[in-house]
């Protein structure tokens, strides 16, 4: 449990920060980028659970809690001679969660004939918002790794696969389909 007395700091007025392991970085650092493109997606889930009940909400209000642990993970790089368990790492187990969620809530859905557009109910915009934020989170995640930076595999695939999720998601907040607004390729020419 974390417990925070005060909010402000003024450790970073500077424009630096630091990481879980105490390593002091710039705000604007590929790292940071990284976890605050994960920490702007649990905000959009947020925002779309105004609009959600039962277990859809249960599902999100579970995948918030775990990009808390997503976060951690990235805030914390990975050291060669790191212990399994040792550090809050997302897990293979919580990546197959999410693919066999997706396949429930898809199971429910009528096959897709088109392109969706972001739109329907309310909480399906937000689950669209959600999983284009959650996208551009994976491709800092992936800019990271590619930059030389150690990144999970499985934290990777989690945020691939909760994007699926989230527009998965979106289509069963519409309605299980109903209240799916199609693209019309060339309509308005």
């Amino acid at each position: 449990m974390v417990t925070l007395n005060r909010i402000y700091t003024r450790t970073g007025d500077d424009g630096s920060t630091r990481l879980a392991t105490g390593q002091p970085v710039s705000k604007a650092g590929p790292r940071v980028e990284a976890y605050g493109g994960v920490d702007e997606t649990n905000a959009c889930i947020g925002l779309a659970r105004l609009h959600t009940a039962g277990e859809l909400d249960a599902m999100l209000a579970r995948i918030q809690n775990e990009l808390f642990d997503l976060g951690a993970d990235l805030a914390t790089p990975a050291r060669p001679d790191e212990s399994e368990g040792a550090v809050l790492r997302i897990l293979d187990g919580q990546v197959l969660r999410l693919e066999d969620e997706i396949d429930a809530l898809n199971g429910a859905l009528p096959p897709l004939a088109s392109f969706v557009l972001p739109g329907g109910t309310a909480a399906a915009a937000a689950l669209h918002l959600a999983r284009t934020v959650c996208r551009r989170a994976e491709r800092e995640a992936v800019r990271l790794k590619e930059a030389g930076e150690p990144v999970s595999g499985p934290a990777l695939r989690y945020l691939n696969r909760l994007s699926d999720l989230l527009f998965v998601a979106a289509r069963f907040a519409n309605d299980r389909g109903a209240a799916e607004v199609f693209w019309k390729s060339g309509a308005t020419r």
